[in-house]
């Protein structure tokens, strides 16, 4: 699934539309950029193809760096995420969820809207078709198009009263063990109020977004995008009665590490950093936001009835005649 600061989160998905007679597709998004994830095999003839279709209704189209060095195309404009933030008025990710992940969090600071094409497996943020897509593209572009706001937790480890390591997440921050480790033994504080020590694998901070992912792996709940909480997962707890809460996204949770070797912590499994005895993770609810748009009609549930197979019976039975 493809979602500003001054906004208070959660906020209701609003339709954005234009009447038929609007002006060519460029008005409302004059500068597109494009990203596609690394290493993708035989994407330049879609790339080109989406490049023609773009630069056709008038958009100027820029690349994301990494992606320009990767296709090598000539004659294209190479820009940094900070770039694309301040100069892009949409940005199309071509890839999987990962890839969006990756560009959401650098693009939350400058509210670009993301529109994501699916070239991944699951593709929840990542919802448009690679087959199909231009003529989806083309009435998205033209104001027909679903936005969502969504968002995004940011959090900071404190080693000897210094922070050593930043970071922020669309899905979730995760402090887990190393593999060949003993437990980790965990104290977490909730708006300055002791909650629970805790022996397990580790635990997973998740927004309503990261609730498909990880989270929903190790046992936790479903949360709709629109819902203000941040689910707390424990991965596999000693104790069986450390079972997953949901707690209001105004909570401030500092989790600090009490023993274990090998833990890390990392936000989105995108970027990490190595903690010790002592160590403190400081995590709450940034005041930046995503944007993400989807085709018209899109609908969570549609998601989620796909992506999680719950339109699917075993041996064709249960089906209704």
């Amino acid at each position: 699934m493809g979602y500003s600061a001054e906004c208070c989160y959660p906020k209701t998905e609003t339709e954005i539309s234009m009447p038929v007679s609007m002006p060519a597709t460029h008005a409302l998004y004059p500068t597109i950029a494009l990203v596609v994830r690394p290493n993708t095999a035989n994407i330049e003839e879609s790339v080109g193809s989406l490049m023609a279709f773009l630069r056709g209704a008038g958009h100027t189209v820029v690349f994301e760096a990494e992606t320009a060095a990767h296709l090598g195309m000539a004659g294209v404009r190479a820009l940094t995420a900070a770039e694309i933030g301040e100069q892009a008025d949409a940005a199309i990710v071509m890839g999987g969820d990962g890839t969006m992940l990756g560009l959401a969090r650098q693009m939350a600071p400058y509210d670009v809207p993301l529109i994501g094409i699916n070239q991944g497996r699951l593709g929840f943020m990542t919802d448009i078709p690679l087959e199909g897509m231009l003529p989806v593209l083309a009435q998205m572009l033209a104001g027909s198009s679903k936005a969502e706001r969504r968002a995004l937790l940011e959090g900071s480890v404190v080693r000897d009263g210094k922070t050593i390591h930043v970071g922020m997440a669309v899905n979730d921050v995760v402090v887990a063990r190393g593999a060949g480790s003993g437990m980790a033994e965990l104290r977490v504080d909730v708006d300055d109020h002791f909650m629970y020590n805790q022996r397990s694998d580790g635990l997973i901070i998740s927004t309503p977004t990261g609730s498909t992912a990880y989270a929903l792996s190790a046992g936790g709940p479903l949360l709709h995008p629109t819902l203000g909480g941040i689910v707390l997962v424990p991965i596999a707890p000693h104790a069986l009665s450390n079972r997953p809460i949901v707690l209001p996204d105004s909570s401030e949770i500092v989790i600090e590490i009490k023993r274990g070797r090998d833990i890390t912590v990392n936000f989105d499994m995108q970027t990490f950093a190595s903690l010790q005895a002592q160590d403190r993770i400081h995590i709450k609810r940034s005041p930046h936001t995503v944007t993400f748009l989807h085709p018209e009609g899109w609908s969570y549930y549609n998601t989620l009835r796909e992506k999680l197979h719950w339109n699917e019976y075993p041996s064709g039975e249960g089906k209704l005649a």
